[in-house]
């Protein structure tokens, strides 16, 4: 498990669920999942446009990605944003049935590049996605306290000189530089689960901003590695494990805040009056 292809595999799982973590606590902060579901399955074209040309399929998911992406943000300030990200969805989704019915050769191919497939990661793969990874980490972290005015506070934001619409645009294109590292690790479908459940579960154990990302990265640190092992032992595919155990995660959490809300503060015990 841990010998030969395998370390590679652990370590763009790794990298794949550290971004995840980072960027879905903006995500979930936003209320932008559903960006976060159509980014990732959209660009799915993009790829299977690279695939038909012979080209690289991290090539073409960044296109279609960063296209994808820009094309909402900036026709969402002229229509409303739902409709807007499910009609780019639409289109790229038709696009990527297209280029899927002129191509012969992409089963295998696209298979992965829908539902993951961690132990196919080569070692000439590696480089790409930890470089996209580490830049789109870094480029999070830099744009930290903006991103949390323009999410929290637009209207303090905006006074301060952080404008909603810039940190959109550069939200999107996180999402877009997310997805194209992260979807040849864990598939367009499970991207969107990865990124969300973790830092839901995180949101819902903690208010702090920096302990929430922390958290997430954890969650899904924990996710992505448990998948791996469980996949390697069952032989079964590793996006049933990160769907479930994402679910699950996100359950428990809800769970235990639940719980320790309910639970009565030592204050409370001390005013009850005995007897």
């Amino acid at each position: 498990m841990f010998s030969g292809f395998m370390v590679t595999t652990w370590l763009a799982a790794t990298m794949v669920a550290v971004v995840a973590g980072v960027l879905g606590f903006f995500i979930v902060l936003r209320g932008a999942a559903f960006i976060a579901h159509a980014v990732p399955n959209g660009a799915f074209a993009g790829a299977a446009a690279a695939s038909l040309l012979g080209l690289s399929s991290l090539l073409g998911l960044g296109i279609f990605a960063v296209g994808g992406a820009l094309s909402i943000s900036w026709l969402s300030r002229r229509g409303r944003h739902d409709v807007v990200t499910a009609l780019a969805l639409v289109l790229m989704l038709g696009l990527g049935a297209l280029f899927l019915s002129m191509s012969e050769e992409y089963a295998s191919e696209m298979f992965s590049l829908l539902f993951g497939d961690v132990v196919g990661v080569s070692s000439a793969e590696l480089l790409p996605i930890l470089g996209l990874g580490v830049a789109c980490v870094a480029a999070t972290l830099v744009l930290f306290r903006p991103l949390m005015l323009s999410s929290v506070m637009p209207d303090a934001g905006d006074a301060r000189g952080v404008r909603a619409g810039r940190m959109e645009v550069c939200f999107v294109l996180l999402v877009a530089l997310a997805t194209t590292m992260t979807v040849p690790i864990v598939g367009a479908f499970l991207m969107f689960s990865l990124m969300i459940a973790p830092a839901a579960a995180a949101r819902s154990l903690t208010a702090r901003p920096e302990l929430a990302m922390g958290l997430a990265v954890g969650i899904a640190l924990l996710i992505v590695w448990m998948s791996i092992a469980l996949s390697y032992l069952s032989g079964w595919p590793i996006g049933f494990f990160v769907g479930m155990l994402g679910a699950s995660s996100y359950g428990v959490a809800r769970g235990f805040a639940s719980y320790l809300q309910s639970r009565p503060t030592q204050r409370q015990v001390a005013s009850e009056p005995i007897g």
